[in-house]
């Protein structure tokens, strides 16, 4: 199995320093997703690896060996891009084989890869085909094809499927997921969209501003952010955010006033959290986290979203504040309808005035 290790990578455009610093340990055939806004440098780390883009310093090791100074070529990656970027005068299997043409591969030997990876990708009877003939899904399919027949050890994917409608991208998450497990390479995937990250990722490295916020496996992101920006980007609807002050401190429970509500969160015993009272925090609550009380924050229903198997509420509370619910099955709500809720102790998650989270005990399980 292959090892892709990256050590201090800085990247420089003239004086913007677009990547600070960056490290990555990749082993086994996993599937690393990288996630955060746009601008964040994530691409650019990608291209780096790819050898489209020269690092300032730092360096790129695969099974030990650095190919920092490697033409594209001949690092051993293949690249997928969001544009599929197939020639329009040539056949499916034309386009599949195309870098194996040109670095003088057999005909033999390109036909029996192309044969190969148009099987696994269930092109076989679309080979002599023109991209203009193809469907979207089927022209992002001739894309990952011609990087299988490459037989690299590392797969760069670069928001292959934004290009997609809502339902072809959901079917090419399920078989780029098939895919990677047959080629059992390393794969590092970049994209915007969290809900790609959550459900394709063996581990998901979170990027903001040039900077690797934090590196996990999706449920370790979800449930214990390392600070507000990976909370506030992980997770749909997103998570609810709102002002608290710590009202008292008693061994391991800190009671907190949010918008008039006293909720008391119990930290972990092992922690060495130093707060004082009248401390300014912020809350965070998941749209699952709430739970109904006649004492809790007063709110109004702004709207409510049927969606069959659940119901998205949308409540305003006071001080201009608006909340994000969600409750499982179907619910009927009139418009402006009066609610009163509270956040869940058990869900809760708190943060210092620097956005960073602070070790609030939860409890996780299938409701949370």
């Amino acid at each position: 199995m292959s090892n892709l290790e990256i050590n201090s990578l800085v990247k420089h455009y003239g004086k913007h320093e677009a990547l600070h610093g960056l490290s990555l340990d990749v082993s086994g055939n996993e599937f690393v997703v990288f996630v955060g806004p746009s601008g964040c440098g994530k691409s650019t780390f990608l291209r780096t690896i790819a050898g489209l883009e020269d690092i300032t310093s730092g360096s790129i090791s695969i099974d030990g060996e650095p190919i920092n100074d490697l033409e594209p070529d001949q690092r051993g990656v293949a690249m997928v891009f969001q544009n599929y970027a197939l020639y329009p005068h040539m056949s499916v299997a034309q386009n599949m084989g195309f870098a194996l043409r040109m670095a003088g591969v057999p005909k033999d030997k390109i036909k029996e890869k192309v044969d190969a990876a148009a099987k696994v990708l269930k092109l076989e009877p679309y080979l002599e085909r023109r991209p203009a003939d193809l469907s979207g899904g089927q022209r992002q399919r001739v894309a990952i094809g011609r990087a299988i027949v490459r037989d690299p050890k590392v797969f760069l994917f670069d928001e292959p499927l934004s290009n997609l409608d809502a339902d072809l991208r959901a079917h090419m998450r399920l078989e780029v997921i098939k895919l990677h497990r047959q080629q059992k390479a390393i794969s590092i995937y970049v994209t915007h969209d969290q809900v790609e990250a959550m459900t394709m990722a063996d581990k998901i490295v979170v990027m903001r501003d040039g900077y690797i916020e934090q590196i996990g496996s999706p449920l370790e992101l979800y449930n214990e952010p390392i600070n507000q920006f990976v909370a506030g980007f992980l997770g749909t609807p997103k998570m609810n955010f709102l002002p608290a002050m710590v009202k008292a401190t008693e061994g391991d429970k800190l009671a907190v006033s949010v918008l008039g509500t006293n909720v008391e969160a119990q930290l972990k015993p092992d922690h060495n959290l130093s707060v004082n009272i009248g401390d300014n925090l912020t809350v965070g609550v998941r749209a699952n986290g709430w739970v109904q009380d006649e004492n809790g924050i007063k709110g109004g229903l702004v709207h409510a979203e049927q969606l069959g198997s659940e119901t998205v509420m949308f409540v305003a509370l006071p001080q201009d504040n608006q909340v994000t619910l969600v409750r499982p099955g179907q619910h009927q709500f009139e418009p402006s309808e009066n609610l009163s809720i509270s956040p869940d102790p058990s869900k809760l998650h708190l943060f210092d005035s620097e956005g960073n989270s602070l070790p609030v005990q939860r409890v996780y399980g299938a409701s949370q």
